[in-house]
């Protein structure tokens, strides 16, 4: 028996006629059931909508009773075409009625129909509705019935991303893709960002979905499929990816798809049905994005980003597109959406116009999050499927603070929000205030608070914060953002002009800490069962002393007249230090010798980040000028919790009473010794946290610019000799541990100590 269908192509053509007509919604709806009941020989067609209830709405029908049009409704899951939308899969049966899963419903008279083909209307993987024929006679569907269906279901669902069957949607109802929805992820750099959705790789929207000539829609193909191939082939075969690691995996895995017969004979056949090549390629991606979100296997799970970055490279080849959005497309209000990216492609953007940040991949230690916190940028990340679930354009509200994000939030929440910017507004406007006040407790004790930085443009926070000068520069973000490694001119440049700003002011600059989480793309790095406490920081630099000496004959000529402090970091033994600071001492007599310029003083000092050196602090304080506690490290090896993984990074208290002790002897011996220590973890930034600090002795902060304002508000309001009396009897050997948070937290409230 011969398929009932007059041709894909001939269908195809008709429906463009349609979406071209000057008709408003259902009318146009309406026109296609219509067609497609004539085309393929059925009694009915039918158009479901999924709406934000999570019910499909019948929208149009031909054959079923019309006075059914927006009353009929079937939850997901319900009756068959429940089931299809569920499953994202099509039905085809010569007998309905017999289905397990068949739901009467007696307003649409349909129960005189046996044979029904139904098929999801997809994007982007994501169910919209679902589209249907049937017909009287028990009969099994053809391949190009099911595939005609499909290609006018890719119809029916741009129109729903384009909004237009918003107008036709019954009073208190929403269509799914426009509803309100509430995420969540790991809140990654603080701040709350109301704005609109910029896709990082803009999902290419698709006007051409109906092809003249499939013949040359064929050869269009070959064509985009060799040259990506080529350029995979090209990258494999090239630099760094030539070598086993990581990113040679990734490209791998996309070879292994670009050369699959399968995927590629998926794409002829839809193109054999009518459609352009860009559409047949976004057609065989959403059903199988469709297919795989509803896999558990984390494996399959991660091959689907593997797919839908090869379907996109393939789409922008054919097309003709670059990668990316341009800084002139950006919105006022721009929420950057991405999978993930690079330090260096969040800098590309204009910073002017970004209110936030949203990854569906992204850690606390990822380059582009250590890079989003310096800019002030709200970031969360970990968002399952973000980029899938928003359109460009849409509204959206991040929250860094506890990790919400609020795709197309309801005007009630909105308004929460919006109050909520004003207020931090307004807090934030009275901590400028307290910019030239000084930073001393109520009982006279005079704090030191410093800023993190990492780039030129943390610079003017020093300012704006009132901080007394920069007690952690980072210095591996340059070498993160650059597309090489930075040669001794662009390091020298860079660390003058941030020597200029500061002024009189100090600055401590760390030398190079890479390796671990930090990996260069430019630079390939040993693998490492355990990166954390593997090859990096000062064993890398050690270990490749011409790197390491490079780094600090720029900082000695940028520091030339000046006073200059280097801090080397990941310090484990007390020798490594001595072996760093002969290597500043050779580059000193190599400058002198020449007759260049030196420091007017140079004081040399470690990060206290490796429990080992609590055992070593006098002999360590004998040799070094100063010291800094790195407590993120610290408190990670401490207590043998990874910070980056979220199933343990809360599992321990960084306010625990055994790690409020290791804090107190570093400072303690210090103050014995007379050196300077500075505390420049994530705990310095935090009210509560700097409080218990300065409780234990610490007199000196460094924190990202927004935190000064608040630790300084706090440190104002406080009475140390009253904090300390109490705080330090709870911290002696034999006292029973009790939650400090609490207890200082109860001890602000009482003190009316500003959080």
């Amino acid at each position: 028996m011969r398929s009932s269908l007059a041709g894909p192509r001939v269908l195809l053509r008709r429906l463009r006629e349609v979406m071209a007509e000057p008709i408003n919604a259902q009318e146009r709806l309406d026109k296609i059931v219509r067609l497609i009941a004539a085309n393929v020989v059925a009694e009915v067609c039918s158009v479901y909508i999924l709406r934000a209830d999570g019910v499909l709405e019948l929208y149009a029908t031909e054959g079923l009773n019309k006075t059914a049009v927006h009353k009929t409704a079937l939850r997901i899951g319900e009756g068959l075409v429940g089931l299809i939308a569920s499953d994202a899969r099509p039905l085809n049966l010569p007998n309905a009625q017999a289905h397990p899963a068949f739901a009467y419903r007696p307003e649409t008279g349909e129960e005189n129909y046996n044979s029904f083909l139904g098929v999801p209307i997809l994007r982007a993987g994501r169910t919209l509705g679902v589209l249907v024929v049937q017909n009287m006679a028990h009969r099994t569907y053809f391949e190009d019935e099911v595939e005609a269906l499909q290609t006018t279901a890719m119809v029916i669902a741009e129109m729903v991303a384009a909004g237009e069957l918003e107008a036709i949607a019954q009073q208190g109802t929403t269509i799914d893709l426009a509803r309100p929805m509430h995420l969540k992820g790991v809140p990654l750099s603080d701040g709350v960002g109301l704005g609109h959705v910029v896709l990082h790789e803009p999902r290419v929207v698709i006007t051409n979905l109906i092809a003249e000539d499939a013949d040359a829609e064929k050869e269009r193909l070959d064509g985009a499929v060799q040259r990506l191939r080529l350029s995979l082939d090209h990258m494999l075969a090239n630099g760094d990816f030539s070598q086993h690691g990581e990113h040679r995996e990734v490209l791998e895995a996309y070879r292994m798809f670009a050369y699959d017969r399968g995927w590629v004979r998926k794409i002829e056949e839809a193109i054999r049905n009518g459609l352009t090549a860009e559409a047949a390629v976004e057609k065989v991606q959403s059903d199988t994005r469709a297919r795989m979100l509803r896999q558990t296997d984390p494996y399959l799970r991660e091959r689907l980003h593997d797919l839908d970055d090869l379907a996109l490279r393939l789409i922008r080849e054919l097309m003709g597109r670059g990668h990316g959005a341009s800084e002139g497309e950006l919105p006022q209000d721009a929420i950057i959406v991405a999978r993930n990216m690079g330090a260096a492609e969040l800098l590309d953007y204009d910073r002017d116009r970004i209110r936030g940040l949203i990854l569906e991949e992204g850690g606390p230690t990822s380059h582009v999050t250590i890079v989003a916190r310096a800019l002030g940028i709200p970031t969360i990340g970990q968002v399952e499927d973000i980029v899938s679930l928003v359109e460009a354009g849409d509204p959206v509200i991040v929250d860094g603070e506890v990790g919400q994000v609020f795709i197309r939030p309801a005007p009630d929440v909105e308004q929460a929000f919006a109050d909520k910017v004003r207020f931090r507004a307004r807090r934030q406007a009275q901590y400028k205030r307290l910019r030239n006040k000084p930073t001393v407790t109520l009982d006279g004790t005079d704090v030191t608070l410093q800023l993190n930085a990492g780039l030129l443009v943390d610079l003017p926070s020093m300012n704006d914060a009132g901080a007394a000068g920069v007690g952690l520069f980072r210095t591996e973000l340059q070498f993160m953002v650059a597309s090489s490694f930075p040669r001794m001119k662009e390091q020298q440049s860079l660390y003058s002009k941030v020597l200029d700003q500061a002024g009189d002011r100090p600055v401590t600059f760390r030398s190079l800490d890479i390796g671990g989480d930090k990996v260069l793309p430019y630079m390939r790095l040993a693998q490492e069962e355990n990166p954390a406490m593997g090859w990096r920081a000062i064993r890398f630099g050690l270990d490749r002393p011409g790197l390491l000496r490079t780094q600090i004959r720029a900082l000695l000529h940028a520091g030339a007249g000046r006073s200059l402090r280097i801090m080397f970091p990941m310090i484990a033994d007390v020798d490594e230090f001595r072996k760093a600071r002969d290597y500043v001492e050779r580059e000193l007599r190599h400058l002198r010798q020449h007759g260049h310029a030196t420091p007017e003083t140079l004081r040399l000092g470690v990060m206290v980040e490796v429990p080992g050196l609590l055992w070593q602090l006098e002999e360590l304080y004998e040799e070094v000028d100063f010291v800094s506690v790195g407590s993120n490290d610290l408190f990670q090896f401490f207590n043998a919790v990874d910070r980056g993984n979220t199933l343990v990074a809360d599992r321990f208290d960084t306010l625990h009473p055994g790690f409020l002790r290791a804090l107190k002897r570093i400072v303690e011996v210090g103050d014995r010794m007379h050196v300077p220590v500075t505390l420049c973890g994530e705990l310095a930034g935090q009210p509560l946290a700097a409080m218990a600090l300065l409780g234990i002795g610490y007199r000196s902060l460094s924190m990202s610019p927004s935190a000064i304002g608040p630790v300084k508000a706090m440190l104002r309001s406080l009475d140390l000799r009253k904090l300390s009396a109490r705080l330090l009897p709870r911290l002696e050997p034999g006292h029973t541990p009790e939650n400090m948070r609490q207890f200082l937290a109860d001890f602000a409230s009482e003190h009316d100590i500003p959080l």
